[in-house]
């Protein structure tokens, strides 16, 4: 499954980064669930497969940048996090550190911007992951974890993505805790978001 998904990369390049991003985002939700295997062997194809991707993004742009997917894996973990899937805290930081080592050990790369910006994205990761480590200290307590959610999506102002899909976490637990009008607000902030996003196009 990999090495065929690794081949569509090569010869579709304009499939998962040009248009609509429904390709993108669904391959990098499906990678990042298979970073916290069990198994090893399949966390390591993940691995390379998300470094893959990347990769084959900065290039697709001419060596600019790889926003889509950096965004999209953002996103991914983002909603990993809310649908209570992203399991093996250790093993997922494993396949971080591969990431890493691929971006650091790339010699075509080590004269563009690509290794530092593989690297702010785990960076990226890891502060989402720490924020959801507090949450989870404070699941019993609601007030707590929606106030910690909130500061989370606040920090993704500039990002709408980001901050709807927080802000649909946040309407899940108000909804799971009965507090309907709260959930109501969330939906209306999301709606804003939509709005203000489809205004400016």
């Amino acid at each position: 499954v990999f090495s065929n998904i690794c081949m569509s990369l090569l010869k579709f390049p304009s499939a998962f980064f040009k248009g609509r991003v429904n390709m993108c985002a669904a391959l990098c939700y499906e990678i990042l669930k298979c970073c916290t295997s069990k198994v090893s062997s399949t966390r390591n194809e993940a691995s390379a497969l998300l470094y893959l991707l990347m990769r084959n993004n900065f290039e697709f742009t001419k060596r600019r940048t790889f926003l889509r997917t950096h965004l999209q894996i953002i996103i991914a973990v983002s909603q990993l996090i809310a649908d209570v899937a992203l399991s093996g805290g250790t093993r997922f930081q494993d396949s971080l550190l591969i990431i890493n080592n691929f971006a650091n050990s790339d010699r075509p790369m080590k004269a563009t911007a690509f290794p530092s910006e593989v690297k702010d994205l785990t960076k990226r990761i890891r502060t989402v992951l720490m924020a959801t480590a507090q949450m989870k200290e404070h699941e019993n307590n609601p007030e707590m974890l929606v106030d910690l959610q909130y500061s989370l999506a606040k920090s993704y102002a500039s990002t709408p993505e980001l901050r709807k899909t927080w802000l649909d976490s946040m309407a899940k637990i108000h909804v799971k805790n009965g507090d309907f009008s709260e959930a109501a607000m969330c939906y209306v902030h999301v709606a804003v978001l939509v709005a203000e996003f489809l205004h400016r196009k």
